[in-house]
């Protein structure tokens, strides 16, 4: 039912007046029997306007209150509660029960078929206290402490009473057959479970601001520099890899030319004997050497790599052309008519 079809009666902080009855062409046989029952002078309910006038007077009596439900509300905050043992103790010396009464503000059996129920002033005492003194006491409590805590809070009591007296509940109008002498009255077929669930909803719980996430910001890792390049490598040394004892031949050369020493080219031609030398092939006399390489000594133009592990030097060209030099003055030795025996044959047969 929208909120302008109310009477002025059931606005907030309005003052209690006579209910606004509105009943149909056809009344109903049970509000019939109500009104009889209710009634100690017999009255005559023959007609529409006499059924309306009977039930207008009767709701406007200062007795007409209605007892809606009753709630079991601490007496203390939290903290100051007596702690026992036994559970009837406890809720003996700790909970009283608040009935929630109230008076009728409108009747409609025309549209909606209801009927209104506004809070008495002392109700709405009796649960502005209680939120002010024990329920926002004990949400306070639960709550961590901001700086707009008590603002807050403040803020929220003032909402509680402006909910607590616009509170209207609307039920069916069969609710009336709940009605008693001089107009009072209590609500039936568990409608009470209906009005204490919208009675605890009015205590609307402090909620604070959402808690700021502070974000954990972790120190960037150190980048290498040159003070600390050290860490980069092994704390050992890298002669440390290599303490162990080598032959000698697995060592690599550094340098990759294979070309032998002289001691080793020496050592090649020593076990050669003079005899020996008769039976070597002579060269050609149209090769002849390009440059007089016997002049020029290997330790001039080439210096071996200083090495920890002592390498067999390879022969250089330098090295080839003495012993070039050397054959050839061996051959001279002989005779030119020698060597013109042995090379006669080959340069007939070119």
């Amino acid at each position: 039912m929208p909120t302008m079809l109310l009477p002025a009666s059931a606005a907030a902080f309005a003052p209690r007046s006579a209910p606004n009855v509105v009943l149909n062409s056809k009344v109903e046989p049970w509000l019939t029997v109500t009104l009889k029952r209710i009634n100690r002078i017999k009255r005559p309910l023959n007609s529409v306007p006499q059924h309306t006038r009977c039930l207008t007077e009767t709701l406007s009596s200062p007795n007409a209150i209605w007892s809606l439900c009753s709630l079991m509300l601490p007496k203390a905050p939290e903290s100051e509660l007596r702690k026992d043992a036994n559970p009837l103790v406890e809720a003996l010396f700790n909970y009283q029960l608040l009935h929630i009464e109230a008076y009728v503000v409108h009747v409609d059996m025309v549209s909606q078929n209801e009927v209104a129920f506004k809070l008495t002033p002392e109700t709405i005492e009796s649960l502005v206290e209680h939120h002010k003194d024990i329920f926002s006491v004990d949400t306070a409590a639960a709550t961590w402490n901001w700086s707009e805590k008590e603002v807050q809070l403040k803020k929220l009591q003032e909402e509680f009473v402006q909910s607590a007296n616009k509170f209207v509940y609307r039920t069916n109008a069969l609710a009336l057959e709940g009605l008693e002498e001089d107009g009072a009255g209590e609500l039936l077929c568990g409608r009470s479970d209906e009005v204490r669930e919208a009675i605890m909803g009015l205590f609307v719980p402090l909620l604070p601001p959402p808690q700021r996430i502070v974000d954990v910001v972790r120190p960037a890792p150190l980048l290498p520099s040159s003070s600390g390049a050290e860490q980069w490598w092994p704390s050992q040394p890298m002669q440390a890899q290599f303490s162990a004892p080598m032959d000698s031949w697995r060592v690599v050369p550094s340098s990759p030319s294979p070309v032998p020493s002289s001691d080793s080219h020496h050592n090649m031609w020593a076990g050669v004997g003079m005899n020996d030398m008769h039976q070597l092939p002579s060269p050609t006399p149209s090769y002849s050497s390009p440059f007089p390489a016997c002049s020029y000594s290997a330790p001039q133009y080439y210096s071996a790599p200083t090495t920890s592990v002592s390498i067999p030097q390879l022969p250089l060209p330098s090295m080839l052309a003495q012993q070039q030099c050397s054959s050839t003055a061996a051959m001279t030795s002989y005779g030119w008519d020698r060597y013109l025996e042995y090379t006669m044959p080959y340069a007939t047969a070119m």
